[in-house]
C-alpha cells in the first residue's frame, strides 16, 4: 500500500514538473505581443516673463490655478509709459502742423520761382524743410507704435492651456525681461519617459499607440502614443532600474498622453504597454489631444 502511494505521489511529481519545464520554456521561446516599459511622468514647462522692465502692480492667479490660452495672468504699474504715450501723440500733432507748414512755404516758394520772384536754391531749401518735416511726421508715428507696443508687454498672458505652478514674483517687485515671473505646466499632452531595451528598439516607432496605467488610479487606462525615441543610447538611469540593469544600454523613449482632467502629475511612476502587432499611420497628428478637443467642441 505503501509503495503504490509512493508511486502514485512520484507519478504527480514528474508530471507537475513537466508541465511547470513547459510552461517555463513555452513562455520563454513564445515572444510576447506587447512591450511592457516603467518611467515617470513627465510635463512641459515654460518660465514667462515680463517683455518689459517695471514694478509688479497685479497678480491674478494663484499656484493649483488653472488657466486658458490668452488669459491675464499679472500687469506691471503704467504710469510712467501712459505718459510717454500721450506726449508722443502730443510730438505726432505737432509735427503734422510743422509739416503741413513747410508744405505750404514750398508751395509759395515754387510759385514765386516761376515768375522769377524767387531763386532755385530757395526751393531748394524749402522742397529739403518740407521733407523732413514730412520725416518727423513719421518719426512721431513710429514712437507711438513704440510706445502702445511697451504698454502692451506690461501685460503677462497665457501662451497656453495649463495650470500654475509657482508665483516667482510678488506685488511690488521689479521685473526685467530677465526675470521670470511665473511658470506654467502644460495640462495636456503630457507624457511618461521611459526607457526602451536595445533588443526592442527595432519594434518600436514613433506614432505607435500605446496604453498607460499609474498605481493613484487603479483599473484606469490612459491612451496615449509613442512621440519620439533618442537616436542616441545611455544606460539605464540609477533611480529607475536595480544595480543588475544600470549597466545596460537603453534609449530614452516619450510616450505622449492625453490629460484632459488633470489627473497626471509630474515625476508619477507610470506602466507602459505597446501593442508590437500594430500598423503605424504614415501621417501621424502633431497634437491628439488637441485635435480630439477641437471635434468634441
Amino acid at each position: 500500500m505503501k509503495v503504490r502511494l509512493f508511486i502514485g505521489l512520484l507519478i504527480l511529481a514528474i508530471i507537475a514538473g513537466v508541465v511547470y519545464w513547459w510552461q517555463v520554456n513555452n513562455s520563454e521561446s513564445a515572444p510576447s505581443d506587447v512591450l511592457v516599459l516603467y518611467g515617470n511622468v513627465d510635463i512641459r514647462e515654460s518660465r514667462l516673463a515680463f517683455n518689459g522692465s517695471e514694478h509688479v502692480v497685479e497678480i491674478l492667479v494663484d499656484e493649483g490655478d488653472q488657466v486658458q490660452k490668452g488669459q491675464l495672468l499679472a500687469r506691471l504699474h503704467t504710469d510712467r509709459l501712459q505718459a510717454a504715450l500721450a506726449r508722443a501723440k502730443a510730438e505726432v500733432v505737432a509735427a503734422k502742423a510743422e509739416a503741413h507748414a513747410a508744405q505750404l512755404s514750398y508751395a509759395r516758394i515754387k510759385s514765386l520761382l516761376k515768375d522769377n520772384l524767387a531763386s532755385p536754391k530757395d526751393a531748394d531749401e524749402a522742397e529739403a524743410r518740407s521733407r523732413a518735416a514730412a520725416a518727423n511726421v513719421d518719426a512721431a508715428r513710429a514712437a507711438v507704435v513704440e510706445t502702445t507696443e511697451e504698454l502692451k508687454d506690461t501685460d503677462l498672458y497665457a501662451p497656453f492651456n495649463g495650470v500654475v505652478r509657482e508665483r516667482i514674483v510678488e506685488i511690488g517687485d521689479f521685473v526685467t525681461p530677465q526675470n521670470p515671473a511665473i511658470t506654467l505646466a502644460s495640462l495636456s499632452p503630457v507624457w511618461v519617459r521611459t526607457y526602451l531595451p536595445e533588443t526592442e528598439l527595432g519594434r518600436i516607432k514613433p506614432g505607435a499607440i500605446a496604453h498607460i496605467t499609474t498605481d493613484s488610479y487603479p483599473g484606469k487606462v490612459y491612451d496615449g502614443w509613442v512621440g519620439s525615441v533618442s537616436p542616441t543610447a545611455e544606460f539605464t538611469p540609477k533611480n529607475i532600474e536595480t544595480p543588475e540593469l544600470r549597466t545596460r544600454l537603453v534609449y530614452q523613449a516619450r510616450v505622449f498622453i492625453c490629460n484632459p482632467q488633470n489627473e497626471l502629475r509630474l515625476g508619477m511612476p507610470a506602466t507602459v504597454s505597446i501593442p508590437l502587432n500594430q500598423t503605424i499611420p504614415s501621417a501621424q497628428p502633431r497634437d491628439p489631444c488637441t485635435q480630439a478637443d477641437t471635434q468634441q467642441k
